[in-house]
């Protein structure tokens, strides 16, 4: 068990992640007294999405191929359909998810975020929520697909769109105060 304090969260992104979608999670999750770093596939800043033009930027903390799986206790995905769409084809990005999945931290996905999910394998059998335009991909990586604002499956969290994200939030901090989940690996 991690008190959300002290714990060391990952946010996984790049350029055109959805603004909400990673701002509330890193300030909210700072807030309670977590650590929270952001990984992209490149160095200096990444750049948001914001509804419906490009945003501002965060910036990195590190690298995908410098992240360290012993460093955090979660994962955080956060969506807008270009951020994962561009992640899933990065082969050292979907190892990041595979390597929290197969530890048994919790991972947490919103929007489109459960496409990175889907290419870790990580879906099989679970049941799980995402944006509606990506329930059949959900469905198709053999998840139970619901619509509901926050799904929770051994560790793993889902959530459908920006109007989830309070709860959301609270079940990383939840999941997270839970500890390792036993789960197959992806």
């Amino acid at each position: 068990m991690t008190d959300i304090s002290s714990a060391r969260i990952l946010i996984l992104a790049t350029d055109g992640y959805e603004r909400s979608e990673l701002r509330i999670p890193l300030e909210e999750l700072r807030k309670k007294g977590a650590t929270v770093k952001i990984a992209s596939l490149k160095a200096g800043e990444i750049k948001s999405w914001d509804e419906k033009d490009w945003g501002d930027t965060v910036p990195v903390d590190l690298t995908v191929a410098d992240v360290r799986l012993d460093d955090f206790d979660a994962l955080v995905i956060p969506g807008g359909q270009i951020n994962p769409d561009i992640l899933r084809t990065d082969e050292k990005a979907v190892q990041v998810v595979k390597d929290f999945i197969a530890s048994g931290k919790t991972v947490a996905a919103i929007c489109h975020g459960p496409w990175l999910l889907v290419e870790a394998d990580a879906l099989r059998g679970r049941t799980a929520t995402s944006y509606h335009s990506i329930r059949t991909d959900v469905k198709n990586a053999g998840a139970t697909w619901v619509d509901k604002e926050v799904v929770t499956d051994k560790g793993i969290i889902t959530s459908r769109s920006p109007k989830d994200l309070q709860a959301f939030v609270a079940k990383i901090v939840e999941e997270v105060q839970e500890g390792r989940h036993e789960r197959r690996a992806a």
